[in-house]
């Protein structure tokens, strides 16, 4: 990183981490560590997953969640806690303060995914439906706060939320000792400043690297002013790390600590999301996946020393996951939209469809134009969607029907 940032010693310590670490035996789970062949082949080092989407409530959110709430005095506990979240950080809220016997209310945005509202009812939470954005959510969970004197739970800004994700960190070093690169998520920045703690007090030798969503990227900016930034309207589908203004307690030490942050493409997001399921066998939500999209887009520079790259979570709506799916298909080249004439008689479309099929493409979907002026008298447009195998057979589709005599117009 070019820059530093010159503020005081962190606010969390490696103690604290391991404090935390003692505290979430029996609750969290050591999450496992999977390798990956193809993200090794291609950055030339040999790369793993820390598979945090396998941990309970489906991501990290629960280790700080429970370290928070357990911390908090005994009139502080019957009070009750509330939280806003979209999902990961609600479940984790919920089921922390059900292991703990701790009341929990949860503001949710109208229309948040219903698997994640019903996980978190699930997980013993008084669920509010409140707001058509977080921002929104979190007025109205901060005013039942005041009214109420309940606790609120912030999902990345707190020493002991810190703390909490850091033992992500610890378990990464005991399960990878050779590892020299970290990549972590980041979004309000609690699980990697928590990491970078963990991993540089322990191994200063290794490299952490915060990796953002383009469209939602309030750090640059911010470690270049030296102090948090607020960005206009984060637009991503990684909805676990769309936040416009970072945490005051992890910039801290993200500005201390982290040696790089890198950002990525929705392209990016989705292509890694498509890896992980295909190759990996893992449900990844967009935000747990960014490590992957950052190894995706610049392998060279991960090249040296095994990589771990931190898989943050896997709550993604179906519907959600679907569009995705459709958007990384695409961006792998494995769609295929073609525009091209042919004579309007009987027998054309079936000829034209016969080809395709000579060459093994699917046809998704067909259309025909008649009424544009630009066409001849006997000529008809035809629009096809295709599933192909990738960028050589559209390649191999174009050539094709190239030589069948089709003049394909886009």
């Amino acid at each position: 990183m070019n820059y530093r940032v010159p503020q005081p010693v962190p606010q969390v310590i490696l103690d604290d981490v391991r404090g935390a670490q003692k505290m979430l035996s029996g609750v969290s789970r050591v999450t496992p560590m999977e390798g990956s062949r193809h993200l090794s082949a291609l950055t030339g080092s040999p790369v793993h997953f820390k598979c945090e989407n396998l941990q309970r409530t489906g991501s990290f959110k629960l280790r700080g969640a429970y370290v928070r709430i357990a911390g908090l005095r005994p009139e502080q506990r019957a009070a009750g806690v509330v939280a806003a979240s979209a999902g990961n950080h609600a479940q984790g809220v919920a089921l922390a303060s059900s292991l703990l016997g701790v009341r929990s209310t949860v503001f949710m945005p109208v229309g948040a995914p219903l698997p994640k509202v019903a996980a978190t009812q699930e997980y013993g939470a008084d669920v509010r439906m409140h707001g058509q954005v977080v921002d929104e959510t979190l007025a109205a969970a901060q005013e039942y706060a005041d009214r109420t004197g309940a606790v609120f739970i912030h999902p990345f800004d707190h020493r002991d939320i810190i703390a909490g994700q850091g033992t992500v960190g610890l378990e990464i070093l005991e399960q990878c000792p050779e590892v020299r690169t970290v990549l972590v998520g980041v979004g309000g920045g609690g699980l990697a400043a928590g990491v970078a703690v963990a991993v540089k007090a322990l191994r200063p030798d290794v490299r952490v690297v915060g990796v953002q969503a383009a469209g939602a990227a309030a750090y640059p900016p911010s470690l270049k002013a030296g102090h948090p930034v607020s960005i206009d309207h984060p637009n991503t589908m990684a909805d676990g790390i769309k936040v416009g203004r970072p945490g005051d307690v992890p910039f801290r030490i993200i500005g201390e600590l982290l040696d790089d942050v890198r950002t990525v493409s929705e392209d990016a997001l989705s292509s890694a999301l498509l890896l992980c399921l295909e190759r990996a066998k893992l449900v990844v939500e967009p935000a747990g996946c960014s490590t992957v999209a950052a190894l995706l887009s610049e392998p060279e520079l991960y090249g040296a020393g095994p990589v771990v790259a931190v898989l943050s979570g896997g709550n993604v709506d179906p519907l959600l996951l679907q569009r995705i799916l459709r958007h990384g298909m695409a961006a792998a080249g494995r769609y295929l939209s073609l525009r091209l004439r042919v004579a309007d008689r009987p027998g054309a479309l079936a000829g034209l469809l016969g080809v395709l099929s000579v060459v093994d493409a699917n046809v998704l979907d067909v259309s025909h134009v008649r009424t544009d002026p630009r066409l001849g008298l006997t000529e008809v447009e035809v629009e096809l969607q295709l599933e192909t195998k990738g960028p050589e057979h559209c390649a191999e589709v174009a050539r094709t029907l190239h030589g069948a005599g089709y003049k394909v117009m886009a």
